[in-house]
């Protein structure tokens, strides 16, 4: 007998809700979906590096960006829950059901790459030995790596599948923006009932210099102040005295404060405010900025940021853009 995907929601609310969907443990096999959606996130990881590893090269650049996790997850329910063939629950998870889940996975994601040799004129400047500066030019060629990560959508994969139109409309009723807070319950086991820290850091657009934050926190002088004024903004909200968020002023202390208290969701994540993002423009797998999630709507991320070219200001990104290394989960 098919389960209706109505079934399914409550079936994972009321999961989530005693610890058994996505966050506990099945009493059948010992087996959790959060560890799976864990081990594929290393296996995706794994792959990455693997290009990155396979050849020698001088830089990296990147680009595109992985399914969401909320998109890969709606895309097993449906086609899991209404298996003309073998139609099975979602609430608990196997061995085939782990299975089912890696290989939706990965025909929604791809990763590609490719090197090219680039030859660049580099100016340097050296001393003549009587006290003139003499520029010299000169030729450098450098391979370049190109990785890229795609993914397809809903509707795609829905095509792929041969969905009919009763899939397709349970697929939309999961991923209508109204259910968002409720896979984030389910998926990650958080809540959220404030926006308190939102509030606060919008009050702080416009500033330049960031001297309240990087002062208030202990420098005499002006430094790279993006955690300076993450953490500003818990404390005049008391978090930090509550130890719901640390004071920090390095975003590689950030990172593994969140990760040691197992509060950190990677950047394939789709976020919800009041979040904390880390980023990590070099691709080099530490955290080199941080803000706080504003709002997340029509697959955008709304961040509110210090020291984003010296000043507060109001950022946007695609969810699951490369540069975005993960967030860290407050718990309010």
């Amino acid at each position: 007998m098919v389960v209706i995907i109505v079934i399914c929601l409550i079936a994972l609310l009321i999961g989530s809700v005693f610890g058994i969907f996505f966050s506990g443990e099945d009493s059948g096999t010992g087996m959790s979906m959060q560890t799976v959606v864990q081990e594929i996130n290393t296996e995706y990881d794994t792959k990455l590096q693997a290009e990155k590893d396979k050849v020698s090269f001088d830089v990296l650049e990147m680009s595109g960006s992985r399914a969401v996790w909320k998109d890969v997850l709606a895309v097993y329910a449906v086609k899991t829950n209404t298996d003309e063939d073998n139609p099975q629950e979602v609430a608990t998870m196997d061995d085939s059901k782990k299975q089912i889940l890696t290989d939706i996975f990965w025909e929604m994601n791809a990763i590609s790459s490719r090197t090219k040799s680039k030859t660049e004129t580099q100016i340097t400047e050296t001393d003549d030995g009587h006290g003139n500066i003499v520029q010299m030019e000169t030729s450098v060629t450098q391979t370049y790596l190109y990785i890229t990560v795609s993914h397809k959508t809903v509707d795609e994969m829905a095509a792929q599948y041969g969905f009919n139109q009763e899939q397709k409309d349970y697929l939309a009723e999961l991923l209508k923006d109204e259910n968002n807070s409720l896979w984030s319950a389910v998926l990650y086991g958080i809540s959220y009932s404030s926006d308190q820290i939102v509030t606060v850091a919008l009050s702080q657009v416009g500033n330049v210099g960031g001297q309240p934050y990087w002062s208030w926190y202990g420098f005499n002088g002006r430094v790279e102040w993006c955690a300076c004024f993450v953490s500003w903004c818990a404390n005049e909200c008391g978090y930090i005295d509550t130890g719901v968020i640390p004071k920090f002023a390095g975003c590689v202390n950030g990172v593994q404060w969140f990760k040691d208290r197992v509060q950190w969701l990677d950047g394939s994540a789709e976020p919800i405010p009041d979040m904390i993002i880390f980023f990590d423009w070099d691709s080099d797998g530490e955290s080199d900025h941080v803000g706080i999630v504003e709002k997340v709507e029509n697959g955008i991320v709304y961040t509110v940021e210090g020291n984003s070219g010296d000043s507060c200001r109001i950022n946007q990104y695609s969810i699951g853009n490369y540069q975005i290394l993960g967030y860290g989960v407050p718990q309010y």
